[in-house]
């Protein structure tokens, strides 16, 4: 998989950033502090409704 840090991440922490990739059939995002730790993986439908959900909070 090739990760890639977000544009939405901060700029003024490492802490703060967030890497994804592209998986057949969705995305997936994990914390790019802990690349070998938990990742959340999303169907294209889920990360449809979830980003704008999450830029709202």
């Amino acid at each position: 998989m090739e990760w890639r840090t977000s544009s939405y991440s901060s700029n003024s922490s490492e802490a703060d950033c967030v890497e994804a990739a592209t998986a057949p059939g969705g995305i997936c995002v994990r914390d790019s502090e802990n690349a070998q730790g938990a990742r959340l993986d999303f169907t294209s439908a889920v990360r449809t409704g979830f980003v704008p959900y999450a830029a709202e909070h």
